[in-house]
């Protein structure tokens, strides 16, 4: 659905400003490229803090409750 509406957005983009449809059309890879390493940043943090929430928890659930 996500992609359908980026579509139907890129074409109204396309009637009203063809040169800046195109340009969005070619500088996106290249976004996508640049934001990889904050997407990879957040994925390592929040596997971080998933760490550490099981680690501050284990006592508990050697104590046996069910949260």
């Amino acid at each position: 659905m996500k992609t359908l509406i980026l579509l139907i957005l890129w074409f109204v983009l396309l009637a009203v400003s063809w040169p800046l449809a195109l340009l969005v059309l070619v500088l996106a890879p290249f976004i996508w490229l640049i934001s990889l390493p904050f997407r990879l940043v957040g994925l390592l943090i929040g596997a971080l803090f998933a760490f550490l929430r099981a680690l501050l928890l284990l006592p508990a659930r050697l104590l046996g409750h069910r949260g």
